[in-house]
């Protein structure tokens, strides 16, 4: 029998530079819609939307805060307030740990305050890697303290959701957010400040049900899933075949549910504009 090392590709020095390791190669990504691969640099660079067919990959808080605000102008806020295990749920402290570690952050949402094209405004980008952006008490509380402070500054609230939902490991603590935080929104939009959210892949469940869909403006990145319930979960309801491209943003759009898409390319001038429209309102 011929031996299996025969049918093995040989490790050619000259087709490396010489002291390179195969691991210092550059990150590379794999595009779930058309198997491109391409260097993490060049999809950073193309603002995570392949280049090949338009997929939109999903973006961490910290690249969402480099791709929109002012470079250097945003300052965190409430950046240690995290979740604890309040109804000591099987397993979960292990996982808050695991999406620590996945994701960089201490919690699934980033908050604070920056520059968009030199306006001043709060922000908060939710973190898909962190629990699928799930909304716990520490979630809830985060973006309520946002409001608050945005609204004891005169300030307009910039938001990207991404969710998907009410964490279920904190029980109605989860759920009791999405009122808690309704009602910052309130009071924020009460004195006629502004707040524009915009709406990414997925948004979905209390989130999508609270103040995803309470901003002045909403905004959505094309094929971004929105909805309460997912499609699967409503056709197993229902045993019914949805319509083609149910609950994407752009079904959405034509049922009135958003107001506008945005592509990535255009959302910085965009929201600026927005803020040059509206922030001076409540003043």
């Amino acid at each position: 029998m011929l031996p299996k090392s025969l049918f093995k590709s040989p490790n050619l020095r000259l087709e490396r530079p010489e002291g390179a390791q195969e691991e210092d190669r550059a990150p590379e990504v794999a595009c779930p819609g058309c198997k491109r691969v391409c260097a993490l640099a060049d999809l950073e660079r193309e603002l995570f939307v392949c280049s090949r067919c338009g997929h939109y990959h999903k973006v961490g808080a910290r690249d969402r805060i480099r791709m929109t605000l002012d470079e250097g102008s945003f300052r965190e806020l409430n950046a240690d307030l995290t979740s604890r295990d309040p109804l000591a749920f099987p397993g979960y402290a292990g996982k808050l740990m695991q999406a620590r570690a996945q994701s960089g952050e201490k919690e699934a949402v980033v908050t604070g305050l920056g520059l968009l094209e030199g306006r001043p405004c709060a922000f908060f980008a939710m973190e898909h890697a962190f629990m699928m952006g799930s909304m716990g008490a520490a979630v809830g509380e985060k973006i309520s303290r946002l409001f608050e402070r945005a609204l004891e500054d005169r300030l307009p609230v910039v938001g990207f959701t991404l969710s998907g939902g009410a964490r279920v490991q904190e029980g109605v603590l989860s759920l009791m957010q999405m009122a808690k935080v309704s009602g910052a929104v309130r009071r924020h939009s009460d004195v006629g400040l502004f707040y524009c959210a915009v709406l990414c892949d997925a948004t979905t469940g209390g989130v999508a049900a609270s103040f995803a869909m309470q901003a002045d403006v909403i905004l959505a990145e094309p094929g971004a899933l929105i909805g309460f319930a997912g499609p699967r979960v409503i056709e197993q309801t229902t045993r019914q075949k949805l319509p083609e491209g149910f609950q994407q943003s752009e079904f959405q759009l034509d049922k009135g549910f958003v107001g506008r898409l945005c592509r990535r390319s255009e959302q910085r001038e965009l929201l600026g504009l927005l803020l040059r429209m509206h922030g001076e309102a409540g003043k």
